[in-house]
């Protein structure tokens, strides 16, 4: 090995040993939020046997989640493992709190099912994880424990599917999942697509094999491994079961399930993949069957579906789980009308029943999970946040929106933050014309002009303004169940579509050919050659046993392109058959870049293409081969238009789920990137030598949308599993160098912030899907070297000094993050020290006060005046001696109508208003204390005759100011008449006088104008009672 230079070394050492400061820690108070949608896929369900407030659902790629109420609250249960497909759930039948997954999704149609990292045991009932092996599983499909042994397991394992691997088959562990052995193997391309186990006798146990190779081109399923096997012996000893069910060497089939009647084990039934799909019964445990039905309806797209279940009361009712239900209640003879199609969900993977309590029925589906507690006549949907987002991307509103393909929904629209409320809830996500597959993005000159994305080319152009669309797509021939071969034009599911940042109006897609518009969609051209391989053996029609042609499996096409924001002409394509080109003139002439990447796999697709915003010449690419059977992770870059390439170093842990699926350049930090793999989120603070997890809240799932808003500097994730997330102003990680790592304090320069005005919200019901907003105001970072020894102060002064708010915390090491929320310090809300007259019911603490609190109203402490005006502030940071500083601007909220002129008025009385609410608060402080004094003092004979007049003086005096009957109950407020404190606040709050940018009414005006007058007398009457001579008489 040829030694490097010592520079070299020195520089290799220096970049590492930096990079280690870019950790977790330092970062730990910067954390995502979910902001939504509501989500679709799940794949695997179970209840715990005769308890049916808990049951635990499993999400194709987003993690488990559990209820205890019956399904009216859910909570994730997994997202402390580095696992996000659930492809089976299992709770040991003699042990309710010992549950089993097993992880990898098993119901295969697209490239874009998330893979998993073996099985895992909770033996607290979901509250923690173990691992327990078979890391190289990648799919499993069922997981069965012994009915009365928690220590057997049998575990089904499919294996990725995308090449030979030994690594298939039915797994046993008779210790509790410490060792495992492969009890049943077919063949290196066979796997587990189903199991299930003799409830009486649990030495016998069913095996639904499946034969299956999918590649990005074909999706082949069938073959002669396909089959039910059955074991006697407890998994020794395993045999086909072929006397009249056909499959094997004579009869190869495709997917299959098997199921056995609870009620009655010597009944099964088995759902088999064939030309036409067969469900078949035997009522001698497998001895010998009889075909029941042949039925397209059974099992259609096969690959993504076949499940059949039979109810744990009923053996003759049997039931198909696929696009819709299908439900027999005479042992499969005929089909019963009792369950409508899509009562139960649609495009349904997987079906539990209550072996206590048949009436009890889960279904796992991609709406999420439907529920029935009475046999199937009602059925409950339920909703999680686990949407699949294919891409997303953002606009330029403020504050901005963010858009995104949901798969088997539509192309979505939601806000980053909702003005209207504490969270974002669902109603305010709205469809934007597209469909499930594809993108849906913001035209760059106008922002109210969508482009959405559906499969088979299609391309939708929405206005925001009219709520409608039109269909602009460049071939609008429809090419569902045709072979890729047999189409003028290859359109991958999620084929690529660019809006030019350069020129308005046009646009480019992509088939094999670039497709280019200059007029928005009304017209299109071709201006690109065949810019795949264009290998025929991969345009063939795909399925295995039955046809499967709608674009998911179309090889030799283009699945990304992007143009250079730096330079108008320059567009890159990335085709799903692992070749890259550039053209430097819009088109007329194309150079194959790929042919210069190192270790550029085959059949590798080029998964994202990301030009840089600092260098025209300069572009990354990352690269997907997991479907080639390789799960690496690559990642490149050129600096010269694609000449020369280097594989950018990704030092990535070993792992099933490291492919790459996006590469995303900071466009304000040369040098800093994200990426987006299966597994979670990584970043780069040195162009790829090193890179790190970032998790922050963000669960582990796959990330295949990275957008970057720069008006706001926040990152916006979107997973293929868990929705969308943001994170908030990243300019600490930007800033982050190493004399900043070796400061013992450094301000972070603040952002932009905008005194956002609320809006009148959605009338809708909260629910644990809703989005999370940002806290108000602008966030301030900091970094510490060392935890500060002293509590950070912090000061905000206004552009003449003043000072608006001071804010105080314990600083940690790392970076701080804190808000100010625009606004000067909290009113000063006292303590009261008296219970209401006549009302000894009511309770002091142990300190003897009580809050004040004024419902309805919703006067208490933490209330916040109102806003500063427009303008720049500064900030200064004080802590162990050191002192920093650095401006803020606030901005007017661009959504309002108003002028400066008229916030500024609004300020003004907004302050009046401040000053007189402080005036009553500390009125009414003093005046507590006094009369407390003096009711100790009247329960003295001899200083009750002096202390009992002057605290009714002064109790009515404090009723003048507010109603001093209240108890805290919400509505007392309606028994007495409001004093002035109500009164000031209700101007402020029903008037909308700070939060709408408007100048105070004339009326408003008015009003507060006589009740600072009767304010004033109420403190001038004090003022003189305190003078007075009962006041020193009483000693006070």
């Amino acid at each position: 090995m040829k030694a490097l230079p010592i520079v070299s070394l020195l520089i290799l050492v220096n970049s590492a040993c930096f990079s280690q400061s870019f950790n977790n820690e330092n970062f730990s108070q910067l954390k995502f939020r979910f902001i939504g949608p509501d989500g679709n896929r799940a794949i695997s369900v179970v209840g715990e046997p005769g308890n049916p407030d808990v049951s635990y659902l499993g999400a194709a790629s987003g993690g488990i989640w559990k209820t205890e109420d019956r399904g009216i609250n859910w909570k994730p249960v997994f997202d402390d493992v580095d696992d996000s497909s659930i492809g089976a759930l299992a709770i040991a039948p003699s042990n309710h709190k010992q549950v089993w997954a097993g992880t990898g999704e098993t119901f295969i149609i697209r490239p874009a099912h998330a893979v998993g990292n073996g099985v895992y045991k909770s033996s607290d009932a979901g509250k923690t994880w173990r691992h327990m092996g078979l890391k190289n599983s990648f799919r499993i499909s069922r997981v069965i424990v012994h009915p009365t042994d928690t220590n057997i397991v049998y575990v089904g394992v499919l294996g990725h599917t995308h090449g030979p691997q030994q690594e298939k088959g039915v797994y046993k562990t008779m210790d509790g999942g410490k060792t495992w052995e492969c009890v049943l193997f077919v063949n290196e391309f066979t796997g587990v697509s189903d199991m299930a186990i003799d409830s009486k006798n649990p030495n016998i146990v069913y095996a639904a094999m499946w034969q299956a190779e999918i590649k990005t081109w074909n999706l082949k399923s069938g073959g002669p491994g396909s089959g039910i096997y059955r074991s006697k012996d407890a998994g020794k000893t395993w045999e086909p079961l072929r006397n009249g069910l056909e499959s094997g060497p004579t009869h190869p089939v495709g997917k299959t399930s098997v199921d056995v009647a609870f009620s009655n084990p010597k009944v099964l039934y088995a759902l088999v993949e064939d030309k036409e799909p067969r469900l078949y019964r035997s009522e001698n445990g497998g001895d010998s069957w009889k075909l029941m039905q042949q039925d397209h309806s059974m099992a259609q797209r096969a690959a993504y579906y076949t499940r059949v279940r039979v109810s744990t009361q009923d053996e003759n009712r049997v039931y198909t789980v696929n696009v819709s239900m299908k439900m027999s209640k005479d042992g499969g003879q005929s089909w019963s009308d009792e369950l409508g199609p899509w009562d139960a969900g649609g495009d349904n993977h997987d079906m539990w029943f209550d072996p206590t309590d048949a009436n009890r029925i889960l279904v796992a589906h991609d709406g999420c999970l439907n529920m029935s507690f009475n046999y199937g006549k009602s059925w409950e949907n339920i909703n999680l946040p686990i949407a699949q987002m294919y891409n997303i991307s953002v606009d330029d509103r403020v504050p901005y929106y963010v858009y995104g393909n949901r798969q088997d929904a539509w192309s979505y629209r939601g806000p980053s933050r909702y003005l209207g409320g504490w969270s974002i809830p669902l109603g305010v996500w709205h469809g934007v014309g597209g469909c499930e597959s594809g993108d849906a993005k913001v035209d760059p000159f106008d922002n109210n002009v969508v482009w959405s994305q559906c499969y088979d080319g299609g391309l939708d152009v929405f206005d925001l303004t009219t709520m409608q669309m039109r269909d602009v797509r460049a071939w609008p021939e429809a090419g569902y169940g045709f072979a890729p071969s047999d189409l003028k034009y290859r359109w991958h599911w999620n084929f690529p579509v660019v809006l030019s940042k350069h020129t308005r109006g046009k646009v480019w897609a992509g088939s094999q050919y670039v497709h280019e518009t200059t007029n928005a969609g009304q017209s299109w051209k071709v201006i690109s050659l065949d810019l795949t391989t264009n290998d025929k053996t991969h345009q063939m029609s795909s399925g295995g046993m039955a046809g499967d042609n709608l674009m998911t499996f179309d090889g030799s096409t283009l699945f990304s392109m992007a143009e250079s924001p730096v330079q108008e002409g320059i567009l890159w394509t990335g085709s799903n058959d692992g070749l890259v080109h550039v053209t430097k003139d819009g088109g007329k002439s194309w150079f194959k870049a790929s042919d210069f990447m190192p270790e550029l796999p085959k059949w590798g697709t080029i998964r994202n293409i990301e030009p840089s915003h600092f260098d025209a010449s300069t572009c990354y690419v990352s690269v997907d081969a997991h479907q080639d059977g390789d799960f690496g992770s690559y990642v490149y870059k050129t600096d010269d238009l694609g000449k020369t390439w280097k594989r950018l170093t990704v030092n990535l842990p070993p792992s099933n789920s490291n492919f790459v699926h996006q590469i995303k350049e900071d466009p304000e930090k040369q040098g800093l990137l994200w990426m987006g793999t299966d597994k979670g989120l990584y970043f780069s603070p040195d162009d790829g030598v090193n890179w790190i997890r970032f998790k922050h809240g963000l669960p582990a799932a796959p990330v295949f949308g990275i957008a970057i808003q720069p008006h706001f500097n926040d990152l916006v994730i979107g997973t293929y599993g868990r929705g969308i997330f943001i994170l908030d102003d990243i300019t600490p990680i930007r800033e982050f160098t190493e004399a900043v790592q070796n400061s013992d304090l450094y301000f972070f320069t603040p952002g932009t912030a905008y005194r956002f005005q609320k809006i009148d919200a959605i009338k809708s019901k909260g629910s644990f899907s809703d989005g999370k907003n940002p806290p108000y105001g602008v966030s301030i970072n900091y970094y510490l070297k060392e935890a500060s020894a002293d509590s950070v102060k912090i000061k905000i002064m206004d552009a003449k000094g003043n000072v608006i708010k001071e804010l105080a915390e314990k600083g940690e090491k790392g970076v701080n993050r804190i808000w100010w929320n625009l606004r000067h310090e909290d009113y000063e809300f006292p303590k009261l020290r008296t219970k209401p007259r006549d009302k000894e019911w009511v309770q002091l603490s142990d300190k003897g006060t009580r809050d004040m609190f004024i419902y309805d109203l919703d006067i208490g402490p933490g209330m916040a005046p109102t806003l500063v005006p427009p303008g720049q502030y500064s900030i200064v940071i004080k802590t162990n001696g050191k002192e920093v500083k650095k401006n803020v601007q606030v901005l007017k909220d661009p959504n309002t109508k108003s002028s400066l002129a008229d916030i500024g008025k609004q300020y003004a009385f907004g302050m009046e208003i401040y000053k007189s609410v402080n005036t009553c608060l500390g009125l009414i402080d003093e005046m507590e204390k006094a009369r407390t004094e003096l009711l100790e003092k009247s329960k003295d004979p001899k200083t009750a005759r002096t202390a009992k007049p002057l605290e009714d003086k002064i109790y009515n005096l404090e009723g003048k100011i507010f109603d001093v009957h209240l108890t805290g109950a919400r509505q007392d407020i309606f028994r007495n008449p409001a004093g002035i404190l109500e009164r000031i606040f209700a101007i402020a709050k029903e008037g909308q006088t700070a939060s709408a940018d408007f100048p105070p009414t004339d009326q408003q005006l008015e009003v507060f104008s006589l009740l600072k007058n009767r304010l004033e007398k109420v403190e001038s009457d004090f003022e003189a009672l305190k003078k007075g001579v009962e006041w020193k008489k009483s000693g006070l």
